[in-house]
């Protein structure tokens, strides 16, 4: 008992140690560093003499993360022989100690230098790539320089693929990041935030918006929503976004990712906000609404006639995917007599000898098209879409030809997996996909009344749902006309000159 107290005590101490403030001294500065992170077989200590003075100092780095290249010819070369040749012509030497203010102003020749005041601070730096240096005499270490890790080079997202428009997508460097929105347009009112998230893993967050167009009564929602999230790591954006949104509870997401910078930054031209993290390409924009789901940057590249029946055909597929299942059972199963003659005759006929009700079919062939959705997503990618047409093609005949799924039931499942892709985001298309269950459940037991009453059920839940308090399904509610030239269709550019007002601005109008 008296070890395992023993034990805790020294854990406590050392923790403690490492958030006592440096004191200048080198060996003991050095020593409380190397019980911090000296374990790690990655991160070096490079001990040296400050040119001709005699001064100790030490570069500590990550093999990999930092920047060889500046630690050679920037700090090393710098302050071994740079600074031998000059430190007698200023007086950057007292009582044996070097001048900080020197060495960061005439010797380092890096862009970036910050300070640490503790081990702990210094080792959160140390191993997420920066390059620290410690000096006797000097009480805080330098942080030099930025983290030189490993990205993938710019290309078109694969989730979010267009026929025309910019073909760069974000990458998992926030730098990269935030460089490729400020590209975009080079507008000086893109104001741009820095927070840290997670307790114990820390990592780099940005917030966006347009200074003169956004609320400044949202961004400080976004604010503070985003100082309230307390968890130990935040890998990927899609913890905040879960750690952020209004209704947990809700099918629908009231946040909108995506990797493509130009919807990014259409959205902060809204007066929306953006929230970008490092380690990953997909941003979250705040707030949103279901037509945004439904909307791709695309139509407004095009022009308006092609633009406005794609966007027509999009929300009817969208229906389709919802709804498509359900109607067939509500029909086959309850309303035959709303059925023409002949198609009632060919639906019977094709149905004859099928040992199943119309909902266990399409549970069936709907579950079967799911899995196949899910596995050519997790197969390699030359295996992946070959396995879904396959699979669905050879499932669905093998079905027929054994009589337990009718060939209607087959082509009803099939168009309305069709119109599931048609859906622009991922995650809208998701949420249709999962309510298309409960709408067959509805349909199965009280017919087209039950699909009417889940329709309602669905509406209701909708005018309720906010996204940071705009509501989810505007402008349909609150009603806006003027806000329909961008909903179900898109008028001319020059017909809309006014932002959406769900949105609250400081300038509504458009520039131009």
């Amino acid at each position: 008992m008296k070890q395992h107290e023993n034990k805790e005590n020294n854990t406590w101490n050392a923790a403690q140690a490492s958030l006592e403030p440096f004191t200048g001294n080198f060996a003991l500065d050095l020593e409380r560093v190397r019980k911090e992170i000296g374990h790690n077989s990655d991160v070096h200590f490079r001990e040296f003499q400050i040119g001709g003075t005699g001064i100790c100092a030490a570069i500590i780095f990550v093999d990999g993360l930092s920047d060889k290249e500046l630690i050679d010819k920037h700090i090393m070369k710098s302050l071994m022989m740079s600074f031998s040749e000059n430190h007698h012509q200023e007086p950057s030497i007292v009582q044996g100690a070097v001048s900080k203010e020197y060495i960061k102003n005439q010797v380092l020749t890096i862009g970036e230098v910050t300070e640490a005041r503790h081990a702990k601070e210094l080792a959160s730096k140390i191993l997420t790539g920066s390059t620290a240096l410690l000096m006797d005499g000097v009480q805080n270490a330098l942080i030099l320089g930025r983290t030189k890790g490993k990205s993938r080079n710019m290309e078109e997202p694969s989730s979010e693929p267009l026929v025309r428009g910019p073909r760069l997508g974000f990458t998992e460097s926030l730098r990269d990041n935030t460089a490729l929105l400020r590209q975009q347009g080079g507008n000086s009112n893109l104001s741009i935030l820095k927070f840290q998230v997670g307790e114990r893993s820390k990592k780099e967050l940005v917030i966006a918006y347009m200074k003169d167009l956004a609320d400044p009564a949202l961004v400080e929602e976004v604010r503070e929503r985003i100082k309230k999230i307390n968890i130990d790591d935040v890998p990927e954006s899609g913890y905040v976004e879960q750690l952020i949104e209004d209704n947990y509870l809700s099918p629908f997401p009231q946040v909108q990712n995506t990797e493509r910078p130009d919807r990014v930054y259409s959205a902060l031209m809204e007066g929306r906000v953006a929230i970008l993290l490092d380690g990953t390409p997909f941003a979250l924009i705040v707030p949103v609404s279901l037509s945004m789901m439904l909307h791709s940057p695309e139509d407004y590249y095009d022009r308006w006639i092609p633009s406005f029946l794609i966007r027509l055909l999009r929300y009817f597929a969208a229906i389709i995917s919802l709804f498509g299942p359900s109607l067939y059972i509500s029909f086959v199963s309850f309303h035959q007599g709303l059925i023409p003659t002949k198609l009632a005759l060919s639906i019977m006929g094709t149905r004859e000898g099928v040992p199943f009700p119309a909902i266990i079919e399409a549970l069936i062939m709907e579950v079967s098209i799911e899995i196949l959705r899910e596995g050519g997503l997790r197969l390699p990618r030359p295996i992946g879409p070959a396995m879904g047409i396959v699979g669905g093609l050879v499932i669905g005949e093998a079905a027929v030809q054994a009589g337990i799924i009718s060939p209607i039931m087959v082509i009803v499942v099939a168009l309305t997996a069709i119109s599931s892709f048609a859906v622009p985001q991922y995650s809208a298309g998701i949420s249709f996909r999962m309510l298309r269950f409960v709408a067959m459940f509805f349909a199965a037991v009280y017919g087209l009344y039950g699909v009417v009453l889940f329709f309602l059920f669905l509406c209701s839940h909708l005018v309720r749902l906010k996204s940071f308090g705009v509501p989810f399904i505007t402008p349909v509610v609150p009603y806006r006309v003027s806000d329909w030239k961008d909903l179900m269709i898109r008028m001319p550019l020059v017909k809309m000159r006014r932002f959406r007002k769900a949105i609250q601005k400081k300038d509504s109008m458009r520039k131009g």
